[in-house]
């Protein structure tokens, strides 16, 4: 392939329901020469997260929906090929939001440069040591800080933001952590890789009956990523004071009903509850404790990660798909070839 022809994924028209590969096209795009200031990147991997279901609606959100007829964009880790600018030499590694794409050109400031870690793919910058990592992080932090002793319940515990969210939880000092998830595949992974004390698969029974089985004694804090029935079985179980931080409702996203809310909301005033909502933008700064934080844990062989890995730029869209339906374990990421 040519070093100025880029190969991107744009959003054609507005899903209804679950997208399709018709909501999709993908084009060559050939890059202008670049400009003073300017560096060209050769993306090595690609997110592809469920907020972006978000973006692809029209809807009012907390971020821009993505534009028809033009490229995605998300979280993309790369090598700079080309350099007009002297803070990125050809040869960096940059982290950026120029995914859904092979070739990224910009101003060098949409890129940051990340230190190559021996032995690790740099798809880690899109994962634990990355965003994934930071929602983890600010969620049981900020949002619904876990104080020694608590018991932490993990809705969508499998997936990269779950897997970072138990690690973290354990290391802050909470003494039991239960999660959820769709197989007995993931409900092993969880207690014999992560660390999970148990873990309920929701597909088994009603996630209210089984929560209630696996926290006799309660939950204190509930990490939401799956929002609906999860969210009615951790209200059903919280001890006073309970915190709960609501990242994510994945399973309302391709709904094209309205779903009905839980019909126990009265217990966020008898148990004297606080569920806060929260998207991790707003609290990029907290980046820098972070990274010190997870740096050191890292280093010290306290965290694990799964990734899930499609190769090849052409089947982006069917890796956000998978994603999406829960076929990923830990991140789902999109492996592009170097020529």
């Amino acid at each position: 392939m040519s070093e100025n022809i880029s190969t991107q994924v744009q959003l054609v028209s507005r899903p209804q329901g679950w997208p399709t590969q018709e909501n999709f096209r993908t084009v060559q795009v050939t890059l202008d020469e670049l400009a003073p200031g300017e560096v060209r990147v050769r993306n090595s991997y690609l997110s592809v997260d469920p907020y972006m279901r978000g973006r692809m609606s029209n809807a009012k959100s907390y971020v821009a929906p993505f534009g028809l007829e033009e490229t995605m964009t998300g979280g993309a880790v790369g090598v700079v090929t080309e350099s007009h600018d002297e803070s990125l030499p050809v040869g960096t590694l940059v982290l950026h939001q120029l995914g859904w794409r092979d070739m990224a050109q910009a101003p060098a400031s949409q890129f940051r440069a990340v230190p190559e870690i021996p032995g690790v793919e740099p798809s880690v910058y899109l994962g634990i040591l990355g965003m994934t990592g930071l929602t983890a992080y600010v969620g049981l932090t900020t949002i619904a800080p876990v104080a020694e002793g608590d018991t932490v319940f993990v809705s969508g515990a499998a997936g990269a933001v779950g897997t970072a969210v138990g690690q973290i939880a354990r290391l802050l000092g909470a003494s039991r952590v239960i999660g959820s998830a769709g197989s007995a595949e993931k409900i092993a992974l969880l207690t014999e890789k992560y660390g999970f004390d148990a873990a309920l698969n929701y597909k088994d029974a009603p996630v209210r009956e089984q929560l209630a089985e696996l926290a006799p004694e309660g939950i204190d804090v509930f990490f939401d990523n799956v929002g609906g029935d999860h969210l009615e079985a951790a209200l059903d179980v919280f001890n006073d004071g309970g915190r709960g931080a609501l990242c994510g409702a994945i399973s309302t996203y391709n709904s094209t009903e309205t779903p009905s809310g839980p019909d126990n909301m009265v217990n966020m005033i008898k148990r004297s509850l606080r569920l806060r909502g929260f998207t991790v933008g707003h609290h990029l700064d907290q980046s820098a404790e972070f990274q010190e934080r997870m740096a050191q844990w890292f280093s010290a062989g306290k965290i694990t990660y799964d990734e899930t890995v499609v190769e090849g730029i052409e089947n982006s869209v069917d890796a956000f798909l998978d994603m999406m339906r829960g076929a990923n374990t830990g991140k789902m990421v999109v492996r592009i070839p170097q020529g």
